[in-house]
This record gives C-alpha cells, sequence and structure tokens, in this order.
C-alpha cells in the first residue's frame, strides 16, 4: 500500500522533510531483513566473494556510495571487502553500449565479473529500468543472489530478485535519500557479523588428482636428459 503524500503548502523544505517522515514508518519494518542480508554479505565477503552493485544517474551515486564503504570503511579499519559499482567501469561501459546496446551495460559486467553466490545488489526509484533487468536476468543465469534496492512495489525488478527492499515514497528523492539510509543500515550490520564470519571455518578443498603441471617446471611426461633434466 503506496504512502499517502502529505499536502503541500509549506515551504520547500517542510514539503520534503513531510514526504521524508511518511516514508520513514515503512522503513523501520525492513531492518529485520537489512541485519539478514548484512549477515549474509559478511559471509559471503569472508569467503572471498564479491558484492556487484549498478544503478542509473543518483542511484549510480548511491550505489557507488556503497562500495566505497566496503573497499574502504565505514567505521572501524577492518580488510578492505570486494565490492565493484558496474557503471564506474567508464571504458568498458561505453565499450558494451556501444557494441552492444545500452540494456547490455550490466548484464554483460556480471557475466564477466560474478561468480555463483556473488551478489548483485540494484538500486533504481522506478524499478523499470532496462539495463537493470537485464542484469538480473544475468545474475539469475550466472548464479548469482540478486537483492534491490527500489521505489514502491510492486515493480518490474522487485519480481525479478530473490529479494528487494522497496521505499513506500512517490517522490524520487525521498526514495534515493532512503535508499542511502539503508545502504548505511546494511553496512553496519555486515561489519557486525564480519569477525564472526571470518572466524569460521573456510570449506574444505576438494582433492586434487592426477599430475599438476606448473609453468616453469620441468614437464614431468618428457624423457629425462643427462643429469635426470628433461
Amino acid at each position: 500500500m503506496a504512502a499517502t503524500p502529505p499536502a503541500a503548502g509549506g515551504t520547500l523544505l517542510e514539503d520534503h522533510l513531510a514526504l521524508l517522515a511518511a516514508a520513514l514508518l515503512p522503513l523501520r519494518e525492513s531492518e529485520r531483513m537489512l541485519a539478514r542480508w548484512g549477515e549474509e554479505l559478511a559471509h559471503r565477503l569472508a569467503a572471498g566473494g564479491r558484492l556487484l552493485v549498478a544503478g542509473n544517474g543518483g542511484s549510480a551515486a548511491e550505489a557507488q556510495h556503497l562500495t566505497a564503504e566496503l573497499v574502504g570503511k565505514l567505521r572501524h579499519d577492518r580488510q578492505p571487502l570486494s565490492a565493484i559499482a558496474l557503471h564506474a567501469e567508464t571504458s568498458a561501459l561505453t565499450a558494451i553500449a556501444n557494441d552492444y546496446g545500452y540494456d547490455e551495460t550490466f548484464a554483460r559486467q556480471v557475466r564477466a565479473h560474478g561468480r555463483p553466490d556473488d551478489i548483485l545488489l540494484l538500486l533504481t526509484t522506478s524499478g523499470t529500468s532496462t539495463n537493470l533487468l537485464t542484469a538480473a536476468h544475468a545474475a539469475h543465469q550466472t548464479g548469482l543472489r540478486c537483492w534491490a534496492f527500489t521505489g514502491p512495489a510492486p515493480n518490474p525488478l522487485a519480481d525479478l530478485c530473490h529479494e528487494h527492499l522497496a521505499i513506500d515514497s512517490p517522490d524520487g528523492q525521498v526514495v534515493q535519500e532512503l535508499h542511502l539510509v539503508a545502504s548505511h543500515v546494511l553496512c553496519e550490520y555486515m561489519e557486525r557479523a564480519l569477525p564472526a564470519a571470518l572466524a569460521a571455518p573456510a570449506p574444505a578443498e576438494p582433492v586434487r588428482t592426477g599430475v599438476e603441471v606448473v609453468l616453469g617446471d620441468p614437464d614431468p611426461a618428457a624423457p629425462a636428459g643427462p643429469g635426470g633434466r628433461a
């Protein structure tokens, strides 16, 4: 159910703050999901996985803000974590748009950088941008978890992703501002869960069989020469 925008009539700032206030109460209901996302993200990144993010326009800026918090830090010093803002790769972005069309700008990068169980987070105010929808399809094909920050739901992107956080506001500026709040809360929960995730035992490596050849070493199959060398 969409929030009813407050009646205008105050100053620009008062009207804007009223819209923010109207969307804040529904956002509170998302905290448990953000906590769960933060824990899942911590375990994935601690295991060597990656977060890919993307958006258009102001949502691109929000997404890049999020990756900065992970590669850098939010509050306390810790190891850097792998997070890539796909729209910030300008050479790849423009080459893909030129050669394959703008709809493929993020999807092709998802296929290039994403690995099974990595996480793709897409940010949008509308939920209808074709390049984000195409990226979500690529995430499913590649085996990534797909999350979205959107404006009011239902919308096509929310329906495509495994989970979504929808900001219940008719105003795109408010949606983007509360996406930033949600990003910070997500990072807070991730950093809380990170020590336990780093302490968890790593999965066992697969047992290697057969002969492993290392470049620069003698070929084990080659006949031995003088002195026992091939």
